[in-house]
Parts: C-alpha cells; sequence; structure tokens
C-alpha cells in the first residue's frame, strides 16, 4: 500500500488494525477555493486540500462499555497504526460512556465509497468571477465600494465500522458575503448568500440591492430604544431559529432546563408555540439544502452520539402548523426521555404559507416600522426563556407608510426566538438564506421573512 492512502483504503487499513471491541472511522477529504475582494477589485485567491481522520474505539468492560476518540489531520499509512491505538488507549483509560449503544449496523453500502473523492477548485468561480468584475465597474461608475468573500468548499466523508457499515457523503457548501460602503466610510451595508455552486448567485442582484440600501442611508434617523414593529429578512430569523434548534436537546428540556421544559416535569411537545401555521423542519433530501443523509458524529456531546455514527436521518418537522413536535435525541436520550429518535440534521426550513417577498411586505407596513438587514454577536442571556441578546448591522430603515424613508441608528435587542414566534403576525415567502451570525458553522437554512408587532431594541448601539 502507498504512503499516502485513497480514502477508502486507510479507513479498510484502520479496522484491520483495532483490537478493540467495536471501531468507528471517518475520513474527512476537503478541498476548498475561494476569492477575496476590497475597494472594487480582487486581492487573493487561493485553493487548498487537506484530510482529517477520525478514529473511535469502544470497549466493553464490567460497568458498562466506554468510547475514546482521536482526529488528526494528514493521515498517511504510517501514521494509521499509532492513531488506533491511541483511540484505543483512550477508550481503555475512560469510565463508562453514558451515551453506549449497539453500533449501528445493516446500513446498505453507498455504492460510491470506493471512488476518489469529489473536489472543488477555482473553476467554481468561472461563471461567477466575470460578473463580479462587472458589479466591480458598475460601483466604481456608482460612487461606491465593495467587499467580501467567496468560498467554495467540498467535503467528501467516509464512514466505516466494525459492524460493515460504509458509507459516503459528498458535501459542497459556499457561500457569499458582499459588503458595499459609501467612499467615506459612513454608510455600509450587507448582503450574503448561500450556494452550493455558485451557479445560483447574480453578483449583479446582490450590487443592485445594496446600492438602494445605501441610497436610504443617505437620510439619517436618530431613534430611541423601544419596541417597535419589525421586519425580520430571512437572514435574521434564520440566526435566530438556528440557535434555537442548537437548544432544543431533548434531554435538558426533560430535566427541566430550557424553554421547552414544561412546568412540574416533562417538555413541551404538543404545545403550540405560535398561531401562524409555521413548520420548522430539517430534510437532508431537500433541494438545495441538500445534507448528510445519516448521522456523522466525530463526537458525543448534548445532541449527538459517535454510537449512532451511520444512523439513517429522515425529515423531521420541529415544529409543524405552530405546534412543538419533536426536540433533538440520540438513542441514549430517546431512552432516557420516552421520545422517538431524532437526530440533528445540517439544515433548517422554516415554511408558514406566506408568498409575499421582503419587499412586498415593506409596502404593506402601513403605521411606523423598522428593517433590519442582518443582526450579529448574538448571545444567551437565560436558557430558560430562551433569551438572547445581540445587535444589529449594516442597516436599520425606518419604514413609513410602506416606503423606507432613512436609515436609524444601531440596537441591542433582547428577545426570545420562541416567544417571537408566539408574537408573529405574518410570515412571507421562504427562500435560501445566508445566516450572517453562524455562516461559519451552518449555512444551509431557508426562511421567510417574519412581521413582530414590538420587538424589543433594548437599547442604542453605535455599532454599524
Amino acid at each position: 500500500m502507498s504512503r499516502v492512502c485513497k480514502p477508502h483504503e486507510i479507513i479498510e487499513r484502520a479496522l484491520e488494525l483495532s483490537t478493540a471491541d467495536g471501531c468507528v472511522v471517518i475520513a474527512d477529504e476537503e478541498s476548498s477555493a475561494n476569492l477575496r475582494w476590497a475597494g472594487n477589485a480582487l486581492t487573493t485567491n487561493g485553493v487548498t486540500r487537506g484530510r482529517t481522520l477520525t478514529v473511535i474505539a469502544t470497549v466493553d468492560g464490567a460497568q458498562g462499555t466506554a468510547s475514546g476518540v482521536v482526529s488528526r489531520s494528514a493521515v498517511t499509512a504510517d501514521d494509521l497504526e499509532p492513531l488506533v491505538r491511541a483511540a484505543e488507549a483512550a477508550a481503555r483509560g475512560a469510565g463508562p460512556a453514558e451515551d453506549a449503544q449497539p453500533l449501528v449496523g445493516g446500513v446498505p453500502s453507498s455504492p460510491d465509497f470506493t471512488d476518489a473523492p469529489a473536489e472543488t477548485g477555482s473553476d467554481v468561480f468561472a461563471e461567477f468571477a466575470p460578473a463580479l468584475g462587472d458589479a466591480f465597474a458598475r460601483a466604481r461608475s456608482g460612487g461606491r465600494e465593495l467587499y467580501g468573500f467567496a468560498h467554495h468548499q467540498l467535503t467528501s466523508t467516509y464512514l466505516g465500522t466494525s459492524t460493515g457499515l460504509r458509507l459516503r457523503h459528498d458535501q459542497p457548501n459556499g457561500t457569499l458575503e458582499l459588503n458595499a460602503k459609501s467612499p467615506d466610510r459612513t454608510r455600509s451595508t450587507w448582503a450574503g448568500r448561500s450556494t452550493r455552486d455558485f451557479k445560483d448567485v447574480d453578483p449583479a442582484e446582490l450590487d443592485a440591492e445594496l446600492a438602494q440600501r445605501l441610497r436610504w442611508a443617505e437620510r439619517r434617523i436618530e431613534l430611541p430604544a423601544g419596541r417597535y414593529e419589525t421586519l425580520l429578512p430571512p437572514t435574521a430569523v434564520a440566526d435566530l431559529l438556528i440557535y434555537q434548534l442548537w437548544s432544543s436537546t431533548a434531554r435538558d428540556a426533560a430535566e427541566g432546563r430550557t424553554v421547552f421544559s414544561k412546568p412540574g416535569g416533562g417538555t413541551r411537545i404538543g404545545e403550540t408555540l405560535s398561531e401562524l401555521p409555521l413548520s420548522l423542519r430539517s430534510d437532508p433530501h431537500a433541494p438545495g439544502l441538500e445534507s448528510a443523509p445519516f448521522v456523522i458524529a466525530h463526537a458525543s456531546g448534548d445532541g449527538a452520539s459517535v454510537f449512532d455514527n451511520g444512523l439513517p436521518l429522515t425529515s423531521t418537522d420541529w415544529i409543524r402548523d405552530g405546534r412543538l413536535e419533536h426536540l433533538t435525541t440520540t438513542r441514549h436520550t430517546a431512552g432516557l426521555t420516552g421520545l422517538p429518535v431524532a437526530p440533528a440534521i445540517d439544515n433548517l426550513l422554516l415554511e408558514g404559507g406566506g408568498e409575499q417577498s421582503l419587499e412586498e411586505m415593506v409596502a404593506a407596513t402601513t403605521g411606523r416600522g423598522l428593517l433590519l438587514t442582518c443582526m450579529w454577536y448574538i448571545r444567551e442571556v437565560d436558557p430558560a426563556t430562551l433569551l438572547l441578546t445581540g445587535l444589529t448591522r449594516d442597516g436599520v430603515y425606518l419604514v413609513e407608510g410602506g416606503e423606507v424613508v432613512g436609515e436609524v441608528n444601531n440596537f441591542r435587542f433582547n428577545e426570545s426566538p420562541v416567544d417571537l414566534l408566539s408574537r408573529a403576525t405574518e410570515a412571507g415567502r421562504t427562500e435560501k438564506t445566508l445566516p450572517r451570525e453562524w455562516g461559519d458553522w451552518f449555512t444551509r437554512a431557508a426562511m421567510p421573512a417574519l412581521r413582530i408587532p414590538d420587538f424589543n431594541m433594548s437599547s442604542v448601539s453605535l455599532g454599524v
């Protein structure tokens, strides 16, 4: 065998070397390409390649089954045995794993398990880059400066186990973030997109959106803190509901530690969270948002278990027609709580049946309200209510009588996404969006804009 092994070969060899009672091997083959630009000109670009190998060893003992996990990058054939032995030593030195379950078996093998990993490269930007250059020219002639970053990553994940699983998933992941600034840097706004291949991203469309927002910002209006009717764009809704999803583990709810805990014991599953027909779901096969159709767990935690690696995933409704349906569970926490097995899935969709675009929702604002661009620096204040705090960024606009009349100052907000769902009076059209705050960790989201009649802008912020 060559010193640099193919992914499936390195998995087979690691499993052969294992002397543990059970073994899981995950090989992540990553390639990425990126472009950066500033002041209407490209600055840097690059392509990278890398491999990470994770070995999970399980050891049965009188007190139960222990697990040991070791991950290393740039692994070659010579590195394999020390890596496997390190995982076994970690398992033998650990106490029984609370989440121990029999390793998953009986799942049909992926037909492309022995194929070479998929790769991305600079050619992913073949159509996008010239269109971006045209956007630079328009921005320059329009007196604005564009800054930003385009990143595309393709990860081929190979998963093999001592129970016979041989699974593989290729995950493309592209993000585009674009800032437009006035030449004096007093006005700034942002737009972002999530994409699988950059073929559905139009720089001209984004530049036109940003140009309009910079024009809105030519008039500046100072507003005090308070509660305002607020239009949350899809990116802001995504940031809030992703945090809600991360906070929706069944065990924590059953033990009385979260907003999904029922007073007196148990969980709030079955309760109505919104009078709007809102449905929040994850689906590994959602068109344009496809994610791994089986569990890939490099470590155990509140919402994941290494023992569940390879467990098939299907579409899961977290909220259906406003009613709480599921909380995230592993096989272990499902047994503890008596709830169905519902592992986390790497995408999130909110649907409310609305057809209006954000622009149409602005036009339908009969009184006075605020339109946000995005949020950032979101932090949890109180897990019992899922109260979050954060800042608005890159443009908050005043809407009066269906028209944007100017830009207002930024705010710090204090809100719970669960409470917002109960108070929302309108949901727009669901569309793919890029979360601004969580875009480094979670990119596959589709959300509508939401109208909140009394969003709590708790204090004025000096941020931009």
